[in-house]
C-alpha cells in the first residue's frame, strides 16, 4: 500500500505548525494507495471532526487535541484513530486493518492510537481520558 506523499506533508503541518485541527484519510482502492480525504481548521471541535467521519465506511484519522492539565498547563496529544465502523464492507474492514501499521509508521508523532467501530469507542471522554 503506497502513501502520497500529500498524507506525509499535512501531518507535518498539523504537527509542527498547527495548521489543522484534523485530517481525515482514505484508501483509494484503485489506485492502492492512501490520500488525504479531509482537513479540518484548526477553529473546528471535535465534533466537527466525528460528524465528518462517513457512517459506513473505513477511514484513518489523525485528530491534534488540545487540554489542561490538572497542574493547569496548556498541552495537545496528536491522535491516531483507526475507524472502521461495523456495517462497512469486510474487504474493506480488512483492507484498512492490514495497511494501518504500514501507515502508522509514515506519520512520525502520534502520541495515542484508538480504534474505533462505533462513535461510542470514540466519545470526546475516551479522547480526553486517553490524553492525560
Amino acid at each position: 500500500m503506497a502513501v502520497h506523499d500529500d498524507c506525509k506533508l499535512k501531518f507535518l503541518e498539523l504537527k509542527a505548525k498547527r495548521t489543522f485541527r484534523f485530517i481525515i484519510f482514505n484508501i483509494d482502492e484503485t489506485n492502492q494507495q492512501v490520500t488525504v480525504e479531509k482537513l479540518g481548521q484548526p477553529d473546528e471541535s471535535y465534533e466537527n471532526f466525528t460528524s465528518s467521519l462517513p457512517a459506513n465506511e473505513c477511514r484513518y484519522a489523525v485528530f491534534d487535541f488540545d487540554f489542561t492539565t490538572d497542574e493547569n498547563c496548556q498541552k495537545s496529544k496528536i491522535f491516531f484513530i483507526s475507524w472502521a465502523p461495523d456495517t462497512s464492507r469486510v474487504r474493506s474492514k480488512m483492507l484498512y486493518a492490514s495497511s494501518k501499521d504500514r501507515f502508522k509508521r509514515e506519520l512520525d508523532g502520534i502520541q495515542v492510537e484508538l480504534q474505533a467501530t462505533d462513535p461510542s469507542e470514540m466519545s470526546f471522554d475516551i479522547i480526553k481520558s486517553r490524553a492525560i
